[in-house]
């Protein structure tokens, strides 16, 4: 990964040369040959000719003009200084073009920075990963450092709503607005990396990148304007990440799962078979997956999402159906759905909205919302009671807000899909996703949880 360096050059400041010139008030209109006497005014003119030319002779320099003749005649002032003004502007326009010449220089790329010495012990620190991914409405990022085995502590986090996707469904290709408010978000990432000592880091892009016909031009923007080499994941690849994401919500006594991740673009499920017993690596009980070519912002700009009828409803609901339908594996696990030991595991903006507006939280608050449990009767309720409300009843929800209450109707739509085709009695909640799937899969990579029971390091940051 090439990150930024966000530190400015310095400057010395050249010290400016100061006037002890006084100025003496005249009466307006009066100049100086005409308050002197007429015989001497010819005298007066003459010595103050010779003054200027000392002075001009004095001043000429490699880029002023000067007399090329020793005793030559000067010019008249008046010439003179039109003359000088000329000058002038050459030199700035070669300076200018000197200037359009070179090309802008690319960011400063500063390469990964292994964690160094604890400055007052010499311990070791432990490494901090970094995790961002790109989505069609938001841009996130988490820094983490691992703790005890299988867990992590997060040391810092960015998330912006960009949109990134907005009108792909129309023109399919990403709109320069929504480029440009991702290159803002990303920049902010940037920044927050460079500042700090990274071991490893993973930066993806989902489906807004993968479908645009212009994905790849923009991915390169990123890395000439940021630094940031973004990486295209598969919707594969993607599915696999919720899960190693969210997998310590998975109930211990389940039996079966499916857990699915509601995005801007697309939404990804997969299912999971725990009959044999759950193992660590939870992406290993994947019997089948499917990405749908559907989420809230392209379901929302295809049908709307302000001002949403019952029918229109039910009409998004029809095409998330129709697109599950279609899956070939939706029925591995048959056996298990909608009993007990089965419940669904949602990780998307739509289910923790549905968590914060069920808690009445007058404030969105992660640790209450992750890993809560929803009976099937208390998401009917919810979805119902949000279908009710009007656009500005929406926005004024804190657990919804402007930024979503034309998108969260859309993935009420999804959710009430995905309930249809897999009835479970309880659905649990997560907030969190792919990102933590990456630092998860990245410190299992390295060893870290192992090396820091080995050695019995502490964690610093």
């Amino acid at each position: 990964m090439v990150i930024h360096d966000t530190q400015q050059s310095r400057r010395d400041a050249q010290p400016l040369n100061a006037s002890n010139d006084v100025v003496v008030p005249v009466a307006a209109g009066t100049t100086d040959l005409e308050r002197l006497p007429e015989t001497d005014r010819g005298a007066d003119e003459k010595r103050r000719n010779k003054r200027n030319r000392r002075r001009r002779g004095r001043k000429a320099g490699p880029g002023l003009v000067a007399p090329a003749v020793q005793g030559a005649r000067a010019l008249p002032p008046s010439l003179d200084a039109k003359l000088r003004q000329a000058e002038r502007a050459i030199q700035m326009r070669q300076q200018e073009e000197r200037s359009a010449a070179s090309p802008p220089t690319a960011p400063a790329p500063i390469e990964i920075r292994m964690p160094s010495a604890d400055a007052v012990g010499g311990a070791p620190r432990m490494p901090a990963y970094a995790a961002l991914d790109l989505g069609t409405n938001n841009c996130r990022l988490l820094v983490a450092v691992p703790t005890r085995p299988g867990q992590f502590r997060v040391i810092d986090a960015f998330s912006r709503i960009v949109r990134l996707g907005e009108g792909l469904g129309r023109t399919g290709s990403l709109a320069a607005t929504a480029m440009d408010r991702a290159v803002a978000a990303l920049e902010i990432c940037a920044q927050k990396l460079s500042a700090r000592e990274i071991s490893g880091a993973r930066l993806i892009a989902t489906e807004a990148c993968r479908s645009a016909a212009n994905g790849a031009e923009f991915i390169e923007r990123v890395r000439c304007e940021t630094g940031l080499r973004l990486e295209i994941v598969s919707r594969e690849t993607e599915a696999r990440l919720a899960v190693s994401g969210c997998g310590s919500l998975v109930d211990r006594n389940a039996r079966g799962a499916v857990l699915f991740d509601i995005g801007g673009g697309s939404s990804e499920i997969a299912l999971l078979d725990l009959r044999g017993g759950a193992s660590r690596r939870l992406s290993n009980h994947i019997v089948a997956w499917t990405s749908l070519p559907v989420g809230v912002v392209s379901l929302a700009e295809r049908h709307g999402g302000r001002d949403v009828t019952p029918a229109l409803f039910e009409r998004m609901v029809e095409e998330v159906v129709g697109l599950i339908q279609a899956f070939p594996g939706r029925d591995r696990l048959a056996a298990l759905v909608g009993r007990d030991g089965f419940h669904l595991l949602g990780t998307s903006g739509t289910v923790t909205t549905l968590a914060g507006v069920q808690l009445r939280l007058e404030r969105y608050d992660r640790r209450q919302v992750d890993g809560l449990w929803l009976t099937d009767a208390e998401v009917e309720e919810l979805i119902d009671r949000i279908r009710g409300w009007s656009f500005e009843e929406r926005v004024a929800n804190p657990c919804i807000g402007s930024d979503r209450a034309d998108l969260v109707l859309a993935g009420c739509a999804i959710l009430e899909g995905i309930r249809r085709i897999w009835p479970a009695r309880m659905l649990r909640v997560a907030d969190r996703g792919l990102r933590e799937g990456l630092l998860t899969e990245m410190m299992v990579a390295d060893g870290v949880w192992r090396r820091s029971s080995a050695n019995g390091i502490r964690a610093t940051a």
